[in-house]
């Protein structure tokens, strides 16, 4: 569909097609074989990129447009995993085999991918690994379902949980994560590469004592620009359950801890600018009505571990800050800061703080 995001691309009947005009019946035949080598010889050329790109790198133009093209159509349509089976929304480079399977089977805990149904069910069976290979850092009690999500066949889970992965420790974990995750992230080029960069994998637990990815962000080890998530994912089948906001908030709570400020890799998709522009609006609302909007960029930027370049954008889209003297200037009344959160007055999933076991590591210091 054009102008719409490529997640919204389906199959669908001849009969449904309305030609403006004819096709020409000489036109030259799609060869498979080729569009299928353009694919190869792309993904080889990105293997060996990581998330983001530097700000001093060039822009390949015609790189990106050969990436476009060669994984225009989604190659996997369907996978299973746990009691789930989920569409596919976009394309992702597993290797040639798997990539010409319509429906993978993968196992929630491994993130192992299998081409066919009984060997997943025997992997299954067998399997003792029951969550993901890193440390526990955050468990807390799962809050209740909204109706909506119980309606539609959504389990109550008892806790939620958070695991801090090695990329450089566990490396075929983090690699089948990335895979899997690029079937539902656009222009994710991080696949196998994964020694830089810290995974924090959200679970949910239920009776049976295993924990169940529902969703998770990465960030770089070391950041040049101050970023705190390079990718952030939450399952589709586990949306509108609050844990966007919650990864977003543990990211901002590791932040705080490091006594650093961050900000998301940019550009971000459609979805991510949502989510985010939402959790700063209530977070920095929340700060200002605690200060009664006594507080400049600086300091506000210093409490919430927020960029002061993000601070600003998300308070001139609320009217709430001023230029003057040559300088932002936060121009609020707790009236005003009172009026925004009631319009912004949706709950939202947070991290709580006490339920983090999480501290920064030492400076590492030259010798």
């Amino acid at each position: 569909y054009i102008g719409q995001d490529r997640r919204l691309d389906e199959w669908v009947d001849a009969e449904r097609l309305i030609l403006d005009q004819p096709a020409a019946a000489d036109a030259p035949a799609i060869n498979p074989r080729e569009v299928e080598r353009r694919a190869t010889r792309n993904m080889k050329r990105r293997i060996d990129e990581i998330n983001h790109v530097q700000a001093t790198a060039s822009y390949d133009e015609a790189l990106e447009k050969e990436h476009e093209e060669s994984t225009k159509v989604k190659n996997i349509q369907v996978v299973r995993i746990g009691r789930f089976e989920v569409d596919a929304w976009y394309y992702s480079p597993f290797p040639d085999d798997f990539a010409k399977q319509t429906k993978l089977y993968i196992c929630e805990y491994t993130l192992k991918y299998m081409k066919r149904r009984k060997t997943y069910e025997q992997h299954v069976q067998t399997e003792r690994i029951r969550s993901p290979p890193g440390k526990l850092i955050y468990r807390s009690k799962a809050p209740t379902l909204s109706a909506d999500c119980l309606a539609a066949g959504l389990e109550q889970p008892a806790e939620l949980t958070i695991f801090e992965v090695n990329g450089s420790l566990a490396k075929v974990y983090c690699q089948c994560l990335c895979l899997f995750a690029k079937l539902f992230l656009d222009h994710k080029t991080l696949y196998y590469d994964v020694d830089p960069f810290l995974f924090y994998v959200l679970c949910e637990v239920f009776d049976d004592g295993g924990h169940h990815i529902v969703g998770y962000f990465s960030k770089e080890k070391v950041s040049i620009e101050n970023n705190n998530i390079a990718c952030i994912l939450v399952l589709p089948q586990h949306q509108r359950k609050g844990y966007g906001k919650l990864l977003i908030d543990l990211a901002y709570q590791i932040s705080i801890r490091e006594g650093k400020v961050g900000s998301p890799e940019k550009p971000l998709s459609d979805l991510g600018q949502l989510s985010f522009r939402s959790y700063w609006t209530q977070v920095l609302l929340h700060a200002l009505r605690a200060h009664r909007g006594n507080m400049s960029i600086k300091e506000l930027s210093v409490m919430t571990a927020i960029t002061t370049e993000d601070i600003i954008a998300t308070l001139q889209s609320l009217n709430l800050i001023k230029y003057w003297k040559g300088q932002h200037v936060i121009s609020v009344s707790p009236k005003i800061v009172d009026e925004h959160l009631r319009a912004n007055s949706r709950a939202s999933l947070r991290c709580d703080p006490s339920s983090l076991k999480w501290t920064a590591p030492p400076p590492v210091t030259d010798k």
